[in-house]
């Protein structure tokens, strides 16, 4: 197992996308993971996931918890952009089926009363070059 990359830039983070694959007809069903769903322990399928990246941003403790929409678009939203400095991509890691060659960004969302596990697909096409937020 290699050591995970550490991406830093969007140009990095979209030529990584740029290797997924579709994931269609996969025993992963990680293709309906569009954006930011809950996905439970039972149905990540750990046997045939590798982490091969991280967002983090390293020595950060506490990323930003502003989100990226110039288009008006939300979290959830399946179109939203995906810019590297922004919630929640900031606090991401990026894995892969090893069966389908599908790529998810997933990240530990921390509530009041619950941990829940988010993923969203790695769609090159809505990687974005965002300038970073401003404090």
């Amino acid at each position: 197992m290699t050591e995970p990359l550490s991406i830093r830039t969007t140009e990095q983070l979209r030529d990584l996308a740029a290797q997924g694959q579709t994931g269609e007809g996969c025993n992963c069903h990680l293709i309906q993971y569009q954006g930011w769903d809950s996905i439970t322990e039972m149905r990540w399928p750990a046997a045939q996931m590798q982490q091969i990246a991280d967002l983090r941003e390293p020595g950060v403790d506490e990323p930003t918890f502003e989100e990226f929409h110039p288009d008006r678009t939300r979290y959830e939203s399946p179109d939203a952009p995906i810019a590297l400095a922004y919630f929640p991509v900031n606090r991401s890691t990026i894995w892969r089926c090893g069966k389908c060659g599908i790529q998810v960004m997933r990240y530990t969302e921390f509530g009041g009363y619950y941990v829940d596990q988010r993923v969203r697909v790695l769609d090159a096409t809505l990687v974005v070059d965002a300038p970073a937020p401003t404090v």
